[in-house]
């Protein structure tokens, strides 16, 4: 059974996004996280890709090396940080980190917001991703 890691902090998507991907509890991610100097208090987070890259990365999980232009979820890979939820502030952008992942052949979305009324989401058209990074080995 798939169980979906929430976030715990308001910016803490890109830690948990990457703990659904580890396989590992929020609060586990986040002292690794701030053990690695990233703190879901900085808002940078938001708007920075190189934090979630550097988790994964020092968990031995290799990725795309560029963010990849979204076209459709069919063509999405297996598994996916989707950025959803794009504005701008101050000529600034910034996203929400989901996780794209098939199982059995199912197209679903681990969404760690803590308002969803379920963090397991199939409403695709409703996310309008911008752009993903493929995760290549878990």
């Amino acid at each position: 059974m798939l169980k979906p890691v929430v976030q715990e902090e308001t910016t803490g998507c890109g830690i948990a996004s990457v703990a659904n991907i580890l396989g590992k509890t929020y609060s586990e991610m986040k002292a690794i996280a701030n053990a690695m100097g990233i703190h879901a208090s900085d808002k940078s987070l938001w708007s920075d890709i190189q934090y979630v890259r550097r988790m994964l990365s020092c968990a031995g999980v290799e990725t795309s090396s560029s963010e990849i232009p979204f076209e459709s979820w069919d063509t999405l890979p297996d598994l996916a940080l989707l950025s959803i939820k794009h504005y701008q502030e101050e000529d600034k952008d910034f996203w929400h980190w989901v996780v794209f992942k098939r199982v059995n052949d199912q197209p679903l979305v681990l969404d760690s917001a803590s308002y969803l009324p379920s963090n397991i989401r199939q409403d695709f058209d409703a996310m309008q991703p911008k752009w993903f990074i493929e995760v290549k080995n878990t």
